[in-house]
């Protein structure tokens, strides 16, 4: 039992803080090491976290904030469907974007930490990590056109993974594969998941030796003073914030409205996304827990202080989403796209009803290419929107992207491309008194035939610009076939590509903030 007399200790307290993120990185780098997909690997698609016996999240390493804001919502799910039958040694796996999680390719695996009598579960631990193909009507599973969830993948809602220490290879085999649009890549997925238990085992271990020097007692209780701090945090910074309002486009016609109401008196803010489009049948449509980890992500960023990103951020938080529309919708609709390029949009306005930043790229520019043989995914960076007293950046992930490009050496060796140019894209980001980052270009030539998938957004409506600044430029993708064919190709889009084609995607620049100085 927590110990509700103590007072957090100034000192203690930054150790915790320090101690539980420490753990959440430890796992992160076992997932690294141990998983065989690029995406894990090379490209970090992946996040680890901590969680209390509720499910709150209390400290997580810094690695992708669409993932971390959410995954709480997948652990509450366990606890709530299966709390009565969690046993020591079960472990399950998720990706419901019904239940917590984002889109399909992110699975979670979640981990019970029982104390050492094995009687009651004290914390949980999850690590989610984004599968480079798991089924789908297009290899990569991010299909740019699909209208249902069936489409996008293989559906895991709290499946038992690991039964008592027994890995339960057969079931997960057959559901992998028994489909209408099965795995691609079985064995990959497999040993990805393989190396998720692995991560979460280091968590265990890590906490098992926290509470062996600390005590139980102490450790949950630093555990909720972490999340108190985080909530002091949070709302210090609502005090200087002004109520705002701001609608966005987005290129397929979507509206999204958010309005934000602070409250001085007790330091809370209430976002209102009332007014946002009905439930698409496009797959923008952004899970409730993408929509909640992107306001998670935006009041976090206006904390000064180092604290880890947690439940105690969401409390001064009332978030308003009406029930089917796009940023809460109800099964089955598509949500492949909610998760990388909804996400992204929610964020920027945000910042833009609040008056604190310009638009970003406001896309992930997610571009999957494969066959039978081989299943890629890629997200890529572009520019970064100018600010109050800063410019933009050129050529970065922003907000609820934080993944890497593969390394040329080995995508190449890995996959029958070839990396033809990547180059910064000069002038597109939006003047101003301070400038946005520019976007670039990356061109891929293919060496075998393959279906390639680009999913994006801002290639129609510009990142927008604030106080005067002016919008980054629009994006730009096409393939330039190998007998000198030119073919644009619209914000979403699949295509065949031959030996010899190369696929261009510039991508767009961020807004300006302030007006630009007359010359």
């Amino acid at each position: 039992m927590m110990n509700q007399n103590l007072k957090p200790d100034p000192i203690r307290l930054e150790i915790f803080k320090n101690l539980y993120q420490f753990i959440a990185e430890q796992m992160g780098i076992i997932l690294q090491n141990t998983a065989t997909s690029v995406n894990i690997k090379e490209r970090l698609d992946f996040s680890c976290a901590i969680f209390d016996q509720d499910g709150l999240l209390v400290a997580n390493a810094p690695h992708i904030p669409v993932h971390l804001g959410s995954m709480s919502e997948s652990v509450r799910s366990l606890i709530q469907d299966k709390s009565h039958q969690l046993k020591p040694g079960d472990i399950y796996l998720s990706n419901n974007p019904y239940n917590g999680g984002t889109h399909l390719p992110d699975v979670t695996v979640i981990t019970p930490v029982f104390d050492s009598g094995k009687q009651q579960i004290i914390f949980y631990v999850a690590s989610r990590g984004h599968q480079a193909d798991i089924g789908g009507i297009t290899p990569g599973s991010m299909p740019p056109h699909s209208t249902t969830i069936e489409e996008e993948g293989i559906l895991f809602d709290n499946f038992l993974l690991v039964e008592q220490g027994i890995f339960r290879e057969k079931a997960l085999r057959k559901i992998l594969s028994d489909n209408p649009y099965p795995a691609r890549n079985p064995d990959q997925n497999i040993a990805d998941f393989k190396a998720q238990i692995a991560a979460n085992e280091r968590g265990v271990q890590e906490l098992g030796k926290m509470v062996e020097q600390y005590g139980l007692d102490t450790v949950q209780t630093y555990m909720k003073f972490v999340q108190d701090n985080a909530e002091d945090c949070v709302k210090r910074a609502i005090n200087i914030l002004t109520d705002g309002e701001f609608t966005y486009s987005m290129d397929n016609g979507a509206i999204l409205n958010v309005k934000v109401t602070i409250n001085r008196k007790d330091s809370t803010a209430t976002i209102d996304f009332t007014g946002t489009s009905e439930q698409l049948n496009s797959n923008f449509n952004a899970p409730k827990a993408v929509t909640q980890a992107a306001v998670l992500y935006v009041f976090r960023t206006l904390v000064n202080d180092k604290i880890p990103l947690n439940a105690g951020c969401l409390k001064p938080l009332d978030i308003i989403i009406p029930s089917g529309c796009m940023l809460n919708p109800t099964y089955p609709a598509a949500v492949v796209a909610g998760n990388v390029e909804t996400s992204q949009t929610i964020v920027d306005a945000l910042y833009g009803a609040l008056g604190v930043m310009a638009a970003s790229q406001g896309t992930m520019n997610n571009f999957t290419f494969g066959n039978d043989r081989y299943q890629y995914y890629e997200t890529i960076c572009g520019g970064s929107g100018a600010g109050i007293n800063y410019n933009g950046t050129d050529a970065v992930h922003t907000h609820m992207t934080n993944s890497r490009l593969t390394d040329p050496e080995i995508l190449e060796t890995r996959y029958p491309v070839l990396v033809e140019s990547f180059s910064i894209r000069a002038n597109s980001g939006g003047k101003g008194k301070y400038t946005g980052g520019n976007g670039l270009i990356r061109r891929i030539k293919f060496l075998e035939p393959m279906t390639a998938n680009i999913l994006s957004n801002h290639r129609l409506i510009p990142p927008f610009g604030l106080n005067g600044g002016e919008s980054g430029q629009v994006g730009h993708n096409q393939v330039q076939r190998r007998d000198g064919r030119i073919e644009k190709l619209d914000s979403t889009a699949t295509v065949t590509m031959q030996i010899g084609d190369v696929f261009v995607i510039e991508t767009p620049g961020g807004g300006g903030f302030g007006q630009p100085e007359k010359l």
